[in-house]
Formats: structure tokens, sequence, C-alpha cells
């Protein structure tokens, strides 16, 4: 079970990666506009920290997913979505036995 103030902080820290990469403006690796791709992770990051945080941990599968599709449309040449998410993987499924 993860520690809770941990869970917060991880994933407060990954919204405020979702809102400074839309104040910013950033492009997907295709060249278009991330603004949608970004709303619809932070909406995502707030239901699952509350969930995480209720349940002492994250849910395995939404993450994985959730990785996947980022890396999907993300730029290659800014991996901070990517290892906001791999911060919250660390804090909520723990090392692997």
């Amino acid at each position: 079970m993860a520690n809770k103030s941990e869970l917060e902080s991880v994933f407060d820290s990954a919204i405020a990666q979702t809102r400074i990469r839309a104040e910013t403006g950033m492009k997907t690796a295709t060249g278009e506009d991330a603004q949608s791709h970004l709303e619809k992770l932070q909406r995502e990051l707030l239901g699952e920290r509350e969930n995480a945080i209720a349940a002492g941990g994250v849910n395995r599968e939404w993450l994985q997913k959730t990785v996947r599709w980022v890396a999907d449309w993300a730029p290659e040449t800014d991996l901070t979505l990517i290892a906001a998410l791999g911060r919250i993987a660390r804090v909520a499924l723990g090392p692997k036995p």
C-alpha cells in the first residue's frame, strides 16, 4: 500500500505537468496541437488520483493503458509526461518482488 502523501504528490506533479504543457502550446509527435490530449490526460489523472488515494494504490491496467496512450502522441523530445507517469508507477506500484 502506497503512502497517501506520496500518492498525492506524484499525481499533483503529473497534473501540473499537463497544465504547463498546455500553457506552452505543446505539439504532438505529429506536430498537431496537443491541447485535447492534455485535457483528457488531466481529467484522467484527477479522477485516478482520488481512486488511488482511496485505494492506497493505482489501477495497474489504467496506468499501463495511459502510458502507452501518452507515448503514442507525446513528442520524443519531451518525456516529461512519461516521466511523471513513471513516478506514479514507482510510488503506487512499488518495486517488483
